[in-house]
Parts: structure tokens; sequence; C-alpha cells
């Protein structure tokens, strides 16, 4: 398991104006408040009901695509996800209530990728990382995530 915040957009509404250069900062616990999101993190509050309050990616994919692509070690915050969890089919989560640590989630969607994965990870992973880029969820209740491990418990 990994976790990451980022102060601020690198590519959201950058289109034709280049990425920005504000990082993502690993973190060993965030605070995570229902309806609002990572504290400190770009989407905290960004807007009522939002679907990516926290995000997610796999670690097989990261692995596959490293694979496909024939990469040395990929840095796994490229993928700009909030978490980089093992053992678990994201997508099967849409839809679902579940339990990580301390919170409450719903999976909420794919977090579909976009076309600065090309730029961000390699050329070609935009298309490649198609249906598999990671999953959006709302936080429904509120508690710290810590790095370690952690049983997923699908609720309903």
């Amino acid at each position: 398991m990994a976790i990451w915040i980022s102060p601020g957009h690198d590519f959201r509404g950058r289109h034709g104006l280049g990425r920005l250069e504000h990082g993502l900062a690993a973190m060993d616990s965030v605070q995570c408040h229902a309806g609002k999101g990572i504290v400190d993190d770009r989407y905290y509050g960004h807007k009522e009901d939002y679907k990516g309050q926290i995000t997610f990616f796999d670690e097989a994919v990261a692995s596959e695509l490293e694979r496909n692509f024939n990469l040395a070690e990929l840095d796994r915050s490229l993928f700009r996800r909030n978490v980089l969890l093992s053992g678990i089919e994201l997508n099967s989560l849409i839809g679902k209530r579940f339990r990580l640590g301390e919170l409450i989630l719903t999976g909420s969607e794919e977090c579909s990728p976009c076309y600065w994965m090309d730029e961000a990870v390699t050329p070609g992973a935009h298309e490649w990382l198609k249906g598999r880029g990671g999953l959006r969820c709302r936080i429904v209740e509120s508690g710290l995530l810590k790095l370690g491990s952690h049983e997923l418990e699908v609720l309903s």
C-alpha cells in the first residue's frame, strides 16, 4: 500500500497549456472526511457529492503496464491516484459499499485515464489503461487511513 496527496492539479483544465508540477507527497497516513475527501489533497471539498473524493490504483495493473511497455520500475505516483492497493479487482467495487481500515467508502466509477497519461507515464499508456485506470470513491464515514496491511471488506 502507498498513499499520496497533491496540493494542486497538474493536468485538470490544462489542455493546450502544458503540465504544472505540483507533485505528490507520500504520506504515512491521511485524514479522510465523509463527503469532502482527503484533508490537504487537491480534491478536498471540490464539490458536493463528488465521485472522486479518494482514488485507488492497482499494483497489478502498474506491474503489467511495466511489462507491456518494457519499462524499468515505474514510480507508482505517476498515475496520480491517492492509494495504491494490491490483491483486489478495483472495478468489482463499483457500486459497492466497503470498509478499508477506519473508512467506509462507496465505489463510484472507474477513474478513467486521460490523454495526459501518455505524458505522465509513457506514450501509449492512455489507451492501454482504459478499463483499468483505477477507482474513484466517495467517503461515507470519516477516518484515518494509514499505511499497512488492511483487509478490504465489502459491506453491500
